[in-house]
């Protein structure tokens, strides 16, 4: 799928995730790739109480994590995008 097809997708989600109080640990990185091979498309919520100063940082080790690649990010809310693994 191209990039502007994917942000047409991801504008009419809602955030399936949330990242809170407790930050990025390893069942946000196992909830998030679960997700991914369920949907493909997920978008992820930041909320204000999350202990790590930036959203940067956040997504990168997301992203990092899971394979998937950064389709959009506004403010607090950003979806990623990870085709279905080969086996």
């Amino acid at each position: 799928m191209d990039l502007k097809s994917l942000k047409e997708q991801a504008r009419n989600l809602e955030p399936i995730l949330r990242i809170g109080k407790n930050g990025v640990n390893e069942n946000v990185f196992l909830e998030v790739d679960k997700l991914l091979k369920k949907r493909k498309l997920i978008k992820i919520k930041i909320l204000n109480n999350c202990p790590i100063e930036s959203k940067d940082e956040i997504i990168t080790k997301i992203l990092d994590a899971s394979g998937a690649k950064l389709i959009s990010k506004i403010g607090n809310v950003f979806c990623i995008h990870r085709e279905k693994s080969k086996k």
